[in-house]
């Protein structure tokens, strides 16, 4: 069969999947036994009993027509299309009930395949899930794991900047990849697809509708080795993204909160109802399976082993600032009773040997 016949096929049957017409598993059942769709012929799909809407596009001819002008597109735009029968398809991926026929992809799609942990959460944390987001991803991703996240606002995108400072991030999209959701995070998009992955199950215009997010939830569970929830409520999308992860056999983690605050009800329920606890990377490396579990560990002990030398006032500096939280400039300089003008020389050098982490406003924190 023709390469591009076959990619016209599984791009037919995905629209079919996407418009709701069609089941994944039944798309991907259909490609298989039927690979040659074109011409599509009443004789050719009659067997399957589609619904007459779907049987009414495959004849019509719209689709190929769609599909055609669509595969233009993603050869000009140098993105990848990865159907369910490409050797470049994810192998956890393939393991879910209703794995995508395809996947739009921007950047490096052979990452898609690398050991992966989803980290998810609250839209609007809390300073403490966003101090937990940054910490954990960064951590993660630094002992060669990919975090895999929605690119939404909040946690999701706080996973994918603390990644990408020591490692790799993959987003996974409720929208086409031609439009970027959240409108803000386009940037962050283009960043994450240098040395990760963009990705999308979605037709590459495809608007952010309501019901893509739930379903783009299990590709980002069916990507990873393991879920972690930072803050959620009790009807945050996070939680539906770790009860996916748990129905795929998949671990799931959350961290702990306050009894008294909204955004920790979900994880402490998750925790309550068989989630492990987390406190750290090293709590949810140890929750992997082998070999990926000792691989990452050994990356883990190598990170905090590789310790450069440091100044008298560096040490002093480095072990009065906080690793879980953050700590601004003034309140740091009335701790250790050093000058904020001197501080900063200090927090600078710390800086450039990879020790410290500064956010906006003079926050600063230990990397490790």
């Amino acid at each position: 069969m023709n390469k591009d016949n076959r990619k016209l096929s599984w791009l037919l049957l995905n629209y079919l999947v996407t418009d709701g017409l069609l089941s994944a598993r039944r798309a991907i059942a259909i490609q298989r036994s039927v690979p040659q769709l074109f011409p599509t012929g009443e004789s050719v799909i009659d067997p399957f009993q589609l619904r007459p809407a779907a049987r009414q596009k495959l004849l019509s001819g719209e689709l190929r027509a769609r599909a055609e002008t669509e595969l233009e597109k993603l050869e000009r735009l140098g993105y990848t299309l990865i159907t369910f029968d490409d050797p470049l398809y994810p192998r956890l991926l393939r393991e879910i009930v209703e794995p995508p026929p395809v996947l739009y992809c921007r950047g490096q799609a052979e990452i898609l395949d690398w050991a992966a942990v989803a980290v998810v959460g609250s839209r609007r944390p809390s300073g403490y899930g966003r101090m937990i987001a940054l910490k954990l991803s960064e951590e993660l991703a630094g002992c060669g794991l990919v975090v895999v996240s929605g690119l939404a606002r909040g946690v999701d995108t706080l996973a994918h900047r603390g990644a990408m400072r020591s490692g790799r991030t993959v987003a996974v999209l409720g929208s086409g990849l031609e439009n970027i959701y959240p409108r803000e995070n386009r940037m962050l998009a283009e960043k994450i697809a240098e040395s990760g992955a963009v990705v999308s199950e979605f037709p590459l215009d495809s608007g952010p509708l309501g019901f893509h997010f739930p379903l783009r939830n299990r590709i980002i569970s069916g990507l990873s080795l393991a879920c972690l929830v930072v803050e959620a409520g009790l009807k945050s999308g996070a939680l539906i993204t770790a009860r996916l992860a748990a129905d795929q056999g998949r671990e799931v983690l959350a961290i702990p909160g306050p009894v008294d605050s909204e955004l920790s009800r979900g994880t402490n329920f998750l925790i309550k109802h068989g989630a492990r606890l987390a406190e750290s990377a090293e709590d949810v490396l140890l929750e992997l399976p082998s070999p990926w579990r000792e691989a990452a560990l050994s990356r883990l002990a190598d990170r905090k082993a590789t310790f450069p030398e440091l100044q008298v006032r560096e040490k002093q500096v480095l072990q009065a600032l906080p690793e879980a939280t953050l700590i601004h400039i003034d309140e740091l300089s009335d701790k250790i009773q050093i000058p904020v003008a001197e501080l900063l020389t200090v927090l600078l050098a710390l800086e450039m040997k990879d020790l410290v982490v500064q956010e906006p406003g003079k926050f600063f924190r230990r990397r490790i």
